[in-house]
């Protein structure tokens, strides 16, 4: 879906990256919240996953994919991914904030870490994410600064975001997988568990029958996706059409395997996916 040239920053459209497919997950959020809105969603799946990379790299990739979308006029940034997110927030902060209009980033993190400390009951909470997420403490800090008497109780799980992208059936081993990371959160007793990466929620209905009809799960798309209203909204970039804004997809990795993929994840039409390719070197700071 093309998207209009405009010289109203109020007209650019809003930036969403993740490393591959799930943050659509997010995108279908927003989406839905803000459907006058124009979006841009850049997966680097040439480089996914995400998971085992380190905190380095992940923010040196999420600087060269932040330089992409400034060249396609973002008026707003979107960190759909957790381990990206963990690691690079700060740096794209300070970088995107050099630029003209000033542009703010959000990450997935922070919105379901305060939903987390608001929805426990006992205080105790667990986060099942990617080993780089977890070894960030990015997590750690985010409830502690929401409830320092929050206990949080991390599962890392490297093989999970990769078994939901890449397995279009759900087997046994799936299966078994998921009851192995949900194990050490049942033995902490927590009440609520935080979906730290954004491909889990497709396996959402899988880790509730695990993990007990009596623990809530959280997600961040849908606290983000009111997080990025209000920020539009005290920054006056919120789209003035009345009627439904375009959305395109950019991708690092092959576009007819991201559109048949995504189209399960986005849960929406998906449109052609353009291939790009991504510049090595980056603003120094």
């Amino acid at each position: 879906m093309p998207l209009p040239a405009s010289s109203d920053p109020r007209d650019r459209p809003i930036a969403v990256f993740d490393s591959g497919v799930g943050g659509l997950t997010v995108l279908h959020e927003l989406l839905v919240q803000l459907p006058q809105e124009d979006f841009v969603y850049l997966a680097d799946a040439a480089r996914f996953p995400y998971g085992d990379k380190t905190l380095e790299q992940l923010e040196a990739f999420s600087l060269q994919i932040a330089e992409e979308l400034l060249a396609r006029r973002a008026k707003l940034l979107v960190v759909a991914c957790n381990s990206a997110t963990a690691a690079a927030l700060p740096a794209l902060r300070s970088r995107m904030l050099q630029t003209t209009l000033g542009i703010d980033v959000l990450g997935v993190v922070q919105p379901a870490a305060v939903q987390a400390a608001a929805a426990t009951r006992n205080g105790r909470v667990g986060l099942l994410a990617t080993p780089a997420s977890v070894a960030s403490g990015a997590y750690d800090q985010a409830i502690a600064q929401v409830d320092p008497f929050v206990e949080l109780t991390s599962v890392p799980c490297p093989e999970l975001a990769t078994m939901i992208e890449r397995r279009p059936e759900f087997d046994e081993e799936v299966v078994d997988t998921v009851r192995a990371y949900c194990a050490p959160l049942r033995e902490a007793g927590v009440d609520t568990v935080v979906l730290g990466s954004t491909h889990y929620p497709l396996v959402r209905p899988l880790l509730q029958r695990i993990l007990g009809r009596g623990v809530q799960t959280i997600t961040s798309g849908l606290p983000l996706a009111r997080q990025v209203e209000h920020v539009l909204e005290v920054r006056d970039l919120a789209s003035r059409r009345t009627t439904e804004g375009g959305y395109r997809f950019l991708t690092t990795g092959e576009p007819e395997a991201f559109r048949a993929l995504g189209t399960r994840f986005l849960q929406m039409p998906m449109a052609d996916v353009e291939h790009v390719e991504l510049r090595t070197e980056v603003p120094t700071r």
